[in-house]
């Protein structure tokens, strides 16, 4: 059966980022990212397409820091000297954060800043590692392609890992009130599932947005129960 997306604002989106159920909803999503295992799979992900360290890393939606720290603990090992910044439209990136980030020889900035705006001021030429975790499933498909025209010209890298569309994934979320998950965080985790991804869809709306193919190499693959991964690869 299929079942087309469904891209619905989050309540979280509309909150402030002092509010009481948004801090509660942080740690949620915290839980929620250990739980489905997506620090490991965009730190695989990255490992394998990039094996040199990137001069950037900018990380899309990044939130209050805490998935692209699990991420970079992974990848420390044999990335250093790698700065990444933490874009968000509410910067709010604790100061313990940033110094378990520096405990890695990783430089942070945290850039508030509208998505579009800042992609649109970058040079082309940066070549920028870039990654997006339960981000992209924010925007229907005409806003989607305009994302992945931006990231194409000023990427030589992009990750994302958002959630697989499905049915009974829909009814699990429904559930995570039982791990003490805020009605909040349920509400928008259903929300996300029905905005999520299935098979082959980031790789078409990329292929809509950049189409000279020949620049680059694109892999999507399920990551089982949850998890859809996209990587973009600049050929060369």
């Amino acid at each position: 059966m299929t079942w087309p997306r469904n891209v619905a604002p989050e309540i979280l989106d509309h909150l402030p980022p002092n509010d009481p159920v948004v801090i509660q909803c942080r740690r949620d999503l915290r839980l929620i990212n250990t739980l489905v295992g997506n620090a490991r799979t965009v730190a695989d992900a990255l490992a394998r397409h990039s094996p040199q360290a990137p001069r950037v890393l900018v990380d899309f939606g990044a939130g209050d820091g805490t998935f692209m720290l699990r991420v970079a603990q992974r990848l420390a090992p044999r990335w250093q000297n790698v700065t990444v910044v933490l874009l968000d439209r509410q910067g709010y990136v604790e100061d313990e954060t940033r110094e378990a980030f520096a405990a890695l020889k990783w430089n942070v900035e945290a850039v508030t800043a509208d998505l579009f705006d800042y992609l649109e001021q970058m040079n082309a030429s940066v070549g920028a590692v870039m990654t997006a975790n339960l981000f992209v499933h924010h925007f229907e498909r005409p806003q989607l392609e305009r994302l992945f025209a931006h990231v194409a010209r000023s990427a030589s890298l992009f990750v994302a890992c958002e959630p697989r569309r499905s049915m009974i994934i829909a009814r699990l979320s429904a559930w995570l009130w039982v791990a003490g998950c805020h009605d909040v965080t349920v509400q928008d985790a259903k929300s996300s599932v029905r905005a999520g991804f299935r098979s082959g869809e980031l790789s078409d709306a990329w292929s809509n947005a950049w189409p000279r193919g020949d620049e680059w190499q694109l892999h999507e693959k399920t990551v089982w129960p949850f998890s859809q991964c996209f990587v973009a690869r600049r050929r060369g």
